[in-house]
């Protein structure tokens, strides 16, 4: 599931009927207040005032004690951790398909594909490079917006300054070489979304900047490496390959291309992921409001969760007051159907109609 740092609490409170569409924002700034309205404009059924402010104080002292122990990480970006199986240089993400194992009828020859089954040999070290770097950042952010404690800002901006920008250690923007298989591909458009952990970056870049805690300096360089990356996935094969995906990486295809357009203030990208959000939800969804694809995989339930996040992500930051995606009726409906599909699952995994996931299937919803 996408890594957000108040996954737990923020799903516990879903459980309690509070349907948090758009939860990457609010999980990413809790502490605000801001968040209070956040969290009503996604509720399905009204919570008190009271107990919406004791929520938002429990969540702000959880974030404070967080950054605390946050200040003491210092900066890790990808060049620390050597792929030894990459075709890349030292500044390239490397990761490898998940359900692809060794042949145990050609122990030495290419992978062989099992979906649902994650091969615990696999280089894993960039992908949790990204999500620490997500973790970290979003949490010291929000806990200067709750404190004004300049530790916290300074801090972040010293992570994101060595991963994206300092020239010795940056991560380059393309990602040439994630999922590779041994034996088979050195990378491929699919591993893309190995990068959604980065649309939090985003947003914690532009709230480092509403609250004017970036230099120019260091906002232009955020800024020319997200477009870098954006135009590198709306124009090479990997990333046009990974667009016309069909399943959940299209849906999260767009919502990255949404956010990083967001931060780079270019319309025509934003304009991408709209138009793909109106044409993947005709292709993708049934008149029931299940998507066809993940329910077909061995992990329905995990990845119908999954994608319904990437859709809920997209829909808060490709509408707009003229189009709102939330409302959008594709042939089947609009994404609403899609959750209350869910919805009686998620509050009651018992009465779930497919097969249970092969993995992991106990552990959701988180």
């Amino acid at each position: 599931m996408h890594g957000l740092f108040l996954i737990h609490e923020i799903l516990l409170v879903m459980m309690k009927r509070i349907i948090t569409f758009g939860a990457f924002s609010i999980c990413l700034f809790l502490g605000c207040q801001r968040s209070k309205k956040m969290l009503s404009k996604y509720q399905t059924i009204a919570i008190s005032e009271a107990t919406l402010d004791s929520l938002l104080s429990q969540y702000n002292d959880v974030i404070i004690e967080k950054a605390v122990s946050y200040l003491a990480i210092p900066p890790m970006p990808l060049t620390q951790f050597k792929a030894e199986r990459s075709a890349g240089t030292i500044h390239d993400f490397y990761s490898e398909g998940d359900y692809w194992c060794p042949d145990p009828k050609n122990s030495n020859g290419p992978y062989i594909r099992k979906d649902g089954m994650t091969n615990p040999a696999n280089f894993l070290d960039h992908r949790k490079a990204v999500r620490n770097l997500n973790e970290w950042v979003t949490t010291l952010v929000a806990a200067y917006e709750i404190s004004k404690d300049q530790r916290f800002a300074n801090h972040a901006i010293k992570h994101l300054s060595i991963f994206f920008l300092v020239e010795n250690a940056r991560i380059n923007p393309k990602l040439l070489f994630a999922q590779a298989i041994k034996g088979r591909h050195t990378g491929r458009g699919i591993g893309i979304i190995d990068t959604i952990h980065l649309i939090e970056m985003t947003k914690a870049i532009l709230k480092l900047l509403d609250m004017d805690k970036l230099s120019t300096e260091n906002m232009s360089g955020f800024a020319k490496w997200f477009e870098d990356y954006t135009t590198w996935l709306t124009t090479h094969e990997y990333g046009l390959k990974e667009k016309q995906h069909g399943n959940n990486h299209s849906t999260w295809w767009a919502a990255e291309v949404a956010a990083f357009a967001n931060l780079t203030g270019r319309t025509d990208h934003m304009e991408v992921a709209r138009s793909q959000f109106k044409k993947l939800l005709s292709a993708q969804m049934e008149p029931s409001g299940g998507f066809t694809d993940e329910l077909s995989r061995t992990k329905p339930y995990i990845y119908m969760l999954f994608h319904l996040e990437g859709y809920a992500i997209l829909c808060d930051l490709a509408s707009t007051k003229e189009e709102n995606l939330w409302t959008y009726q594709g042939e089947n409906g609009s994404i609403k159907k899609a959750r209350d599909y869910m919805m009686p699952f998620i509050k009651g995994k018992s009465t779930w109609t497919y097969p249970p996931d092969v993995q992991n299937y106990n552990e959701v919803p988180i």
